[in-house]
This record gives structure tokens, C-alpha cells and sequence, in this order.
């Protein structure tokens, strides 16, 4: 293998891999990506067997070729040569030549028969998505994910298609949930009522090529996989095995008290006193009386502080205790400058909304005080 090509359509090509193969992986061939070389163009191949990307660049091709290489050792090498082509060049035992100029370096390689086989897909039941739907959805649900290993199937963002001409995305941790629905006039890519649970990995690496790749995009699920493809560049991500909870149970109907409340108003209060708060349960109350909201935190070990910001709140006087950092997460991913705040009790879930927007609830539980 043997090639010329611009720096910066190198730099391009590994810079979407980097994330992808492990820094810790048990598998040490998986540190590794594999580039491929023919008919004028550079194919790139990273898989950590979750999350998978190929994509590819032009180059000038002199003798056809694949290997397998570090993608930090030739991503930190490329990124400091000069704005000139570099020039790529496999040697008999699997070393890749790196050359610019005077300069010369040389790393390791080892056989592209030692890489893993790439996962495959047919190519067809594509659907196209506009990407600041997806990354709307995304970002909106995303937060709302489980880290806890042990509820392997609360991992990740549940996608389901209601309908022909909705999408829904849903996450929960059993603390929080976040529901996004969608309104797209497309075919169908899942059968009614057969969601599939997307990786949190696979989602991070989604919204990143969402900001590093421009265009449309189209998507599609093929067995265990989702498939993301724009063009030359495609993102297959493994999907999560295992059911769903049925998520609309979690979601408190007729809740008795809306408050509608300034946005930034109480999300900059609450950055404030939640300083305060326990560092571990970031534990805040919420104080509701006539036009008033006080939000309040108390910690033995660092002190106290409390605000008050206006509402549109009638009735009795009502305290309920909150995760301030929930509530923080929901707030950042709302656009709009009002968002409706429906309580019952200081015992039963809040829900929290864009004002006058049905589309995206956001369920937060709340804490004994």
C-alpha cells in the first residue's frame, strides 16, 4: 500500500475514529484502525465491536493496500506535519512509512487479517432525517440515560416509530425520564409497537458526527444494528438486547398545580443555590407560595443559601425537595423562553415542559426532605 494524500483530508478521516477504538480495551487489536487503499480512494475501518464507522477520502493511489494502525500514533503524527500531502507507505512486515518532506517516521502495524470482520448491512429501508431533528432528540434524551450496569436495558435512548409520521425517543435512570415525540412524514423503518434501545456510546458518537459532518442524513435498523450513513461515511451502532419498560406508566397524568416559570430565571437560581448543596444529592427545596417560588439548599458542612424568583403560583403554600442537578439537565436542553411546572405533592413526580409544548415531557422524582 502506497498513497499520497492533503493532510487535512487525513486528519478528517481519523479524527471521526478516535472515540471509537477503546483507550482500554481487552482487545488490543481494537486500538487499532484499519486503512485501506484502491482506485483513488482511502478507506477507513474503526470498530470497538459496539459502535462501528467506515468512511473515506481521495488520494493518489500507487500500489493498492490495506494495514492496520494505531489511529492515536498516526493522528498525533499527521496533526503536527506541515499543511503539505503526506505520503503513506506500507512496508513486508506491516509497518506503516510516514513521510513529508524530510521528515520520515515509521509505526507499528499489523496485518489487516488480524482485524476484526466489519459488520455489513444491505443498504436498503433507509429513511431520510433531518439532523437537527435527530440532534434535537438527542440532546433532549441523552441526559436522562442510566449508568448503572446492572440495568443493562436502561443503558441507552428506547426509539420507537408510532404511527407512519412519528418518532419517539425515551430515557429514564428511575430517577428522571425524558420523552421526545416528533412529527415526520417518512415510511417506516421498525414495525408498530418493536422499539429499539441505542447505546449511550452510540449516541455520543451520532451527535458527534452530527456536528463533524454536514448534510443529510439517512438512517435505518437492520437486525441488531442501527445504521447512520451521510454520503461516504457510515455509522453502524450495535443495538441493546432486552425489553423496554413500559414507560408511559412513569408519566403522572393530571397533575393538580402548573406554575409557569422563566427559564433562565430558574436555572440560574438554581446554579446558585445548589453551590450549597450536598455535593453528593445536590438535595434543594422548592418553597411554592402566592407568585413566589423560594429555592433553597441547606448543607451542615458548607452552609446555606435560598432565592426567590416569580411565578404565577396560586394556593396553598407547597414544599417539595428536588435533585437540583435534574432539574439543571432538563432546563439546559429547553430552548423556549417559558417552561410549565406541574406538581400534585411534596410525595408525587414533577413534570416539567416547554410552556404550551406537548411534544417533550421530562419526569423528575422527587427527594424526602
Amino acid at each position: 500500500m502506497t498513497l499520497e494524500m492533503l493532510k487535512k483530508d487525513l486528519l478528517n478521516l481519523i479524527g471521526k475514529t478516535i472515540n471509537i477504538v477503546e483507550k482500554r480495551n481487552t482487545m488490543p487489536v481494537l486500538m487499532n484502525i484499519l486503512l485501506e487503499a484502491d482506485q483513488g480512494v482511502l478507506k477507513i475501518f474503526a470498530t470497538d465491536l459496539e459502535v462501528s464507522l467506515m468512511d473515506q477520502a481521495p488520494c493518489q493511489v500507487s500500489r493498492p493496500g490495506k494495514v492496520a494502525v494505531s489511529a492515536k500514533s498516526l493522528f498525533e503524527i499527521a496533526k503536527e506535519l506541515a499543511e503539505e500531502p503526506i505520503q503513506l507507505n506500507r512496508k513486508e512486515n506491516n509497518w506503516l512509512e510516514i513521510r513529508q518532506g524530510k521528515y520520515h517516521s515509521k509505526i507499528v502495524g499489523i496485518s489487516a487479517e488480524e482485524y476484526p470482520v466489519f459488520p455489513t448491512f444491505s443498504g436498503t429501508g433507509f429513511i431520510r432525517i433531518p439532523e437537527e431533528v435527530l440532534r434535537d432528540m438527542i440532546d433532549k434524551t441523552l441526559y436522562s440515560v442510566s449508568s448503572d450496569d446492572t440495568r443493562y436495558h436502561l443503558n441507552g435512548v428506547f426509539f420507537e416509530q408510532l404511527g407512519n409520521a412519528g418518532y419517539t425517543m425515551v430515557a429514564t435512570d428511575g430517577h428522571r425520564l425524558s420523552l421526545v415525540q416528533k412529527d415526520l412524514d417518512s415510511s417506516r423503518i421498525m414495525n408498530e409497537g418493536q422499539g429499539v434501545i441505542i447505546p449511550r456510546k452510540g449516541l455520543h458518537e451520532i451527535r458527534k458526527l452530527l456536528d463533524a459532518v454536514k448534510g443529510p442524513f439517512e438512517i435505518a435498523v437492520e437486525g441488531a444494528q442501527l445504521i447512520l450513513r451521510n454520503e461516504n461515511t457510515v455509522l453502524m451502532v450495535r443495538l441493546i438486547e432486552g425489553k423496554y419498560p413500559n414507560y408511559s406508566q412513569f408519566i403522572p397524568q393530571q397533575l393538580k398545580k402548573r406554575i409557569r416559570i422563566n427559564r433562565e430565571a430558574f436555572l440560574t437560581s438554581l446554579k446558585r443555590v445548589s453551590l450549597l448543596a450536598n455535593q453528593k444529592s445536590k438535595a434543594i427545596t422548592l418553597t411554592l407560595s402566592n407568585g413566589k417560588m423560594e429555592i433553597a439548599s441547606n448543607n451542615p458542612e458548607l452552609g446555606d443559601a435560598k432565592e426567590e424568583i416569580d411565578t404565577d403560583y396560586e394556593g396553598q403554600d407547597l414544599k417539595i425537595g428536588f435533585n437540583a442537578k435534574y432539574i439543571q439537565d432538563i432546563l439546559t436542553s429547553i430552548n423556549e423562553t417559558e417552561v410549565d411546572f406541574e406538581i400534585n405533592d411534596q410525595l408525587s413526580p414533577g413534570i416539567l415542559r416547554p410552556h404550551n409544548d406537548g411534544s417533550y415531557t421530562c419526569v423528575v422524582m422527587p427527594m424526602r426532605i
